[in-house]
């Protein structure tokens, strides 16, 4: 591990000496990183991490969304174009989606997709210079859970992107022990989007306060919060 992993950059550092692949001799850069000739280049203020064997990002508190290519992200659509919806995905701009980029459809068998509707989708496209663009589709033309979702039902909220990250890591306990005793379905979005779905409308509530209090909580913090809840749900019933 390099000693730069930890370290808080500033837009415009360079980086030097990052560990590379054994096999490929190479470097893959995440959000906060570019590169431009040999040379590592920070793009946005924060902390350089790490994930073996030579992933590095900058883990920078933000909420802006900037849309990066194969992330899953919840949109709002916001319009219907022709033959593509015009979906907010919380960017500088609106994504396009196609009525074709849905599994299973064709010209006469279009999605039911209305204006308002939350998708859970992956970007297709997405650089500083073609419009982004969005799949309710793997790459093998499966919905994978992509799609419309929480039509009349469910509570979708914002939160930071550094928040996104924590909850989605594998080491992050929150979603496993709110769940321990509670049923409610999630779906999160890499733009700081997550839709709830509990048993009850107080039980969403509770479950949304709980992952917005638990950004700057440890997992031993974490796991307290969570046992006081599990009290108020047992109630609830």
């Amino acid at each position: 591990m390099v000693d730069h992993v930890g370290t808080v950059f500033l837009p415009g550092d360079t980086i030097h000496n990052l560990n590379k692949s054994e096999k490929t001799g190479k470097i893959i850069i995440g959000p906060g990183l570019r590169q431009e000739s040999e040379t590592i280049i920070v793009s946005k203020p924060g902390i350089l991490r790490h994930k073996e064997p030579n992933i590095y990002w900058i883990d920078s508190h933000q909420k802006k969304y900037v849309p990066v290519k194969g992330e899953q992200v919840l949109g709002v659509v916001t319009a219907k174009a022709g033959d593509v919806f015009r979906v907010d995905v919380g960017g500088s701009e609106q994504a396009t989606l196609s009525y074709l980029s849905f599994e299973g459809a064709t010209k006469r068998n279009r999605p039911d997709v209305k204006v308002g509707d939350i998708v859970f989708a992956r970007f297709l496209v997405a650089n500083k210079d073609m419009e982004p663009e969005l799949v309710c589709m793997d790459g093998a033309g499966r919905s994978s859970g992509m799609g419309v979702i929480g039509r009349d039902r469910g509570f979708m909220f914002t939160c930071s992107l550094n928040l996104i990250r924590k909850i989605l890591s594998p080491g992050c306990v929150l979603l496993k022990t709110l769940g321990n005793g509670n049923r409610f379905e999630i779906t999160v979005g890499m733009n700081g989007r997550v839709w709830i779905h509990g048993r009850s409308v107080v039980d969403t509530i509770m479950v949304a306060n709980a992952i917005s209090a638990a950004e700057f909580m440890d997992k031993d913090q974490i796991r307290a919060m969570c046992s006081k809840l599990a009290d108020r749900f047992i109630v609830v019933e």
